[in-house]
């Protein structure tokens, strides 16, 4: 089965405010990919309509190349933001019932209950109730819970949030796990460092539309090509003057500076040569390195 998931042109309004205008973007199996965007953004919505919470008012979600219909939807596993288990229900009996219900045999529900209780470090919790685990835990569970049935895609809406660290890189190992089982994984987080760390691919988006998306590693070298750190010594220990080295350089501007350096983007029209030429006017040129930047800083940049 082609478990790519494509959303081709989604579109979605509540009255006046446009949440998705025109999404658009790939989910591809084996990867995971992770959806940027600030409150607001569409993400939720984008999600809701994947699994057919939400209908869009214009565009269409595929899998495989097909529509999704309410039994392939079916074998989704979907995190949602509000989470919604059971509180007064023990853990391991709540994850057995949900696998019951997404058609598991009774058997295979409790071995896969105990393997993902295992995998979350929950083994020793699974007959507590669940209200009486902490927050960080109880988010444990629900992740469990959108995994229990072995779905072919899986869909994560804020699936970090309130984890300590080594939550995270359990979590982050799982979902790993599961996307090179050949399972497509999307998932949601304002975490961009863990984002960077985790993720094959990443969407961006803002303000209902898509601003950027591909592989997280091409988007980053993308950008390093034109961007360089500068470094100068000058007479009397002065520093770098940032503001005349970028004015110097046509279309340049400077997007870091201190402790002595700047971090100058050339733009489309820039020039290294007229960089060294500009950095040299000031002094001797002790640094001049492509930068790389981080998935934060070309979130900074896209959603301006």
């Amino acid at each position: 089965m082609d478990r790519e998931l494509r959303l081709v042109g989604i579109s979605r309004s509540f009255g006046d405010h446009v949440a998705l205008d025109d999404v658009s973007f790939t989910v591809r199996p084996g990867r995971t990919t992770g959806f940027v965007g600030a409150n607001g953004a569409g993400k939720t919505t984008a999600m809701r309509i994947i699994l057919g919470v939400l209908a869009p008012d214009a565009g269409r979600v595929e899998l495989g190349g097909e529509p999704l219909t309410l039994p392939v939807r079916a074998r989704f596993g979907y995190m949602p933001e509000e989470r919604g288990l059971y509180p007064k229900m023990k853990v391991a009996d709540q994850l057995i019932y949900l696998g019951r219900v997404h058609g598991l045999d009774l058997a295979t529900a409790r071995r896969n209950t105990e393997a993902l209780l295992a995998e979350l470090g929950l083994a020793d919790r699974a007959d507590d109730v669940l209200h009486t685990l902490s927050l960080g835990n109880q988010q444990r569970v629900q992740v469990a819970a959108a995994l229990v049935h072995d779905p072919i895609l899986l869909v994560l809406d804020e699936p970090f949030s309130g984890l300590d660290p080594i939550a995270v890189d359990a979590m982050g190992a799982l979902l790993r796990e599961r996307a090179a089982a050949g399972v497509p994984v999307l998932f949601s987080s304002h975490q961009l460092e863990l984002v960077e760390r985790v993720c094959d691919d990443v969407v961006i988006i803002d303000h209902g539309r898509v601003v950027a998306a591909g592989e997280a590693q091409e988007l980053r070298a993308a950008r390093a090509g034109r961007r360089y750190r500068v470094r100068v010594a000058r007479d009397g220990g002065a520093p770098l003057d940032a503001a005349a080295l970028a004015a110097a350089v046509p279309g340049a501007t400077v997007v870091d500076g201190g402790n002595g350096a700047a971090v100058v983007d050339l733009g489309t029209d820039g020039d290294e040569q007229a960089l060294v030429a500009a950095a040299l006017a000031q002094g001797a040129l002790r640094e001049l390195t492509p930068v790389v930047p981080t998935l934060a800083e070309i979130f900074r940049e896209v959603v301006r």
